[in-house]
């Protein structure tokens, strides 16, 4: 098609073809249902969490039969009706995207029944108190309905596949965390491998209306309401690099031990018996689980967003080795098989030894420290430092610690990387033994990028 010659050329060549209209049409439908069915997924989650809370307020005990039960139905039920819903729900979405997998194997990791399932299963496990969070399953979620829309565009779409999948994927993270910039960014970081340029505006677009539509509903305020730091000065410099080795090296060793587990190749007993019986492991975890649950009276419990927010907001003491209880139970239930997302318990974690830190230097800067504390182990639990940074400024509104959060993402991220290899990519990895492979093929693998 040549350029156009003046303005009125360029708008009739624009609104000459009803059909790429009508796909544009279709692509913002999808990114507001999308959006529309992570609110609706969050409301569950958290009438899940607030169901179990009840319960645990009536018996302290009750966790010790219903951590395991739930456990122990939710992998039943994921390995008979949708084996394609366990886990995080990232790394199926990024092994979608890699060349390897065809049109017809593509409902293996996304698609509507497994957004469905992912949702009430997600949820059971909060019902259950397991330690797990909905932003990684947002992710396969918003996919999946994304997806639908290349049912309705016909053959003048104006975003494929791929871009279809990237805009769903961080419409999920964009509406799950309020953080309609933290989406765009993790659509670069981790998704978009090879972007299509033609068509990133719209794919833009579709992840900023999904966000707008979270907002719409729980309001514009922070996730995890506004970070009271002070101006960081040279004082902060210390403590933060302090902070950022060691939030390095627990998510580096946090993200090793969770491909160690989750591959199916360690040669020790607890491997072997999740390999044969995993109904009765899956509730050997979840009582493990809620035994740490109880010690902690109920703070590992859940996604961790109560005790970020009390840390945040300085409104009450944690239990004593807080953040390593939390690192075990999140780790012991992703190991179990339920479906379970990582990021919100992970930005507990990071908060943990954060505030731990600020506790060694007898409260200086706590406020900082805590919001440190959750980048860098976010960056290095997922390796994607930029995602990390702009998701925790955005959630504790921590736009005067730009430069340091940045930094600390940074200097996380390099840490873990010399201890781990990056999480979802080797995850997405895994997932491509699950395609049925021909007679005399050879089994696939995945680059790790």
């Amino acid at each position: 098609m040549r350029p156009p010659r003046s303005m009125r050329e360029a708008l009739r060549q624009e609104l000459a073809d009803w059909r790429l209209w009508w796909a544009r049409t279709v692509v913002v439908a999808a990114a507001v249902a999308a959006g529309l069915t992570v609110v609706g997924f969050t409301w569950l989650a958290e009438t899940a969490s607030h169901y179990f809370g009840a319960m645990r307020a009536l018996a302290w005990w009750s966790p010790l039969l219903a951590a395991p039960a739930c456990a122990a139905a939710v992998v039943w039920l994921t390995r008979r009706f949708a084996p394609g819903a366990a886990g995080s729900g990232i790394p199926q979405v990024m092994v979608t995207l890699e060349k390897e997998v065809g049109e017809g194997e593509r409902g293996l990791f996304v698609s509507l029944r497994l957004s469905v399932a992912k949702i009430l299963l997600t949820s059971a496990g909060l019902l259950g108190g397991l330690s797990l969070g909905r932003e990684g399953p947002s992710v396969q979620i918003a996919a999946g309905i994304m997806l639908q829309a290349r049912r309705l565009m016909g053959s003048a779409a104006p975003v494929g596949i791929h871009g279809l999948l990237v805009a769903g994927g961080a419409a999920g993270i964009a509406a799950a965390f309020n953080t309609p910039l933290g989406g765009v960014m993790f659509a670069i970081e981790e998704l978009a491998r090879a972007p299509e340029r033609r068509s990133s505006g719209l794919i833009i677009a579709a992840i900023v209306l999904a966000g707008l539509v979270a907002v719409s509903a729980h309001g514009n305020g922070a996730y995890f309401g506004v970070i009271h730091a002070a101006a960081p000065g040279l004082g902060l410099l210390l403590p933060g690099l302090l902070l950022a080795v060691l939030a390095g090296i627990a998510g580096g060793l946090f993200s090793r031990l969770m491909i160690a587990s989750l591959s199916g190749q360690s040669p020790d007993w607890f491997s072997r018996q999740r390999a044969r019986r995993p109904v009765l492991f899956a509730a050997g975890c979840g009582l493990a689980v809620a035994i740490i649950g109880v010690v902690t009276a109920g703070a590992a419990f859940g996604s961790g967003y109560g005790s970020t927010r009390t840390m945040v907001e300085g409104s009450g003491a944690m239990p004593v080795a807080y953040a390593l209880f939390k690192f075990l139970a999140t780790w012991i239930t992703s190991w179990s098989g339920v479906p379970a997302g990582i990021f919100a318990p992970s930005l507990a974690i990071g908060a943990a030894i954060g505030n731990d830190v600020a506790l060694l230097l007898y409260g200086t800067q706590a406020p900082a420290l805590i919001a440190l504390g959750m980048v860098g182990f976010l960056s290095a639990a997922t390796q994607a430092p930029l995602t990390a940074f702009i998701i925790v400024m955005e959630m504790v509104d921590g736009h005067a610690m730009v430069l340091s959060l940045m930094a600390c993402a940074l200097v996380s991220f390099v840490v873990a990387r010399a201890i781990s290899p990056p999480l979802y990519a080797t995850l997405a990895g895994f997932q491509l033994a699950r395609i049925p492979l021909a007679p005399g093929e050879q089994p696939r693998s995945l680059e790790h990028h």
